[in-house]
């Protein structure tokens, strides 16, 4: 399995990720990794519906994500990985799946987060996450699309403390 692609955006399948992310990355399969999405069909329907010609989507479990990472038939798969929290993807870190970068796209302003940047609100949970991953060597960049700059999450992160 090649992940071009680890993405937090809890819009998962839009417009961005369908033909920006898609075309950069040069993908072939796109596997949401949630077991809250992997439990509502309607919403897996919806997002295998949205995926852009001659690209696979698949919704996943992240015990499910960590079974198939060594599958035989994603041995060729070219993958960009969706998520929807940074919890998860600690998850399936911890899991043993191995992530050199995570790109944050898109964490929505809800009760009990606070606003980052005007794309990505963030809580104490996520905070934590986002600190666990960073202590493992993986790089978090802000990115909406390919070609904005790369923003260092952890900096913002230690400007935020100060």
């Amino acid at each position: 399995m090649v992940i071009r692609l680890a993405r937090i955006d809890d819009r998962l399948i839009h417009g961005q990720v369908a033909t920006a992310w898609t075309k950069m990355t040069n993908i072939n399969r796109i596997i949401v990794v949630s077991d809250e999405v992997a439990k509502d069909p309607f919403r897996t329907v919806l997002l295998k519906e949205a995926a852009p010609p001659g690209i696979r989507a698949n919704v996943v479990t992240i015990e499910k994500m960590l079974q198939i990472r060594d599958y035989s038939l994603f041995s060729e798969q070219a993958i960009l990985l969706l998520f929807t929290n940074p919890q998860d993807v600690v998850r399936v870190v911890q899991g043993g799946l191995s992530l050199s970068s995570v790109n944050i796209g898109g964490m929505r302003f809800q009760v009990g987060k606070h606003m980052l940047t005007n794309y990505v609100s963030i809580d104490e949970k996520d905070r934590q996450a986002f600190y666990d991953l960073h202590s493992r060597g993986i790089e978090l960049e802000l990115r909406k699309v390919p070609t904005d700059r790369k923003l260092s999450l952890i900096d913002l992160l230690e400007k935020e403390k100060k």
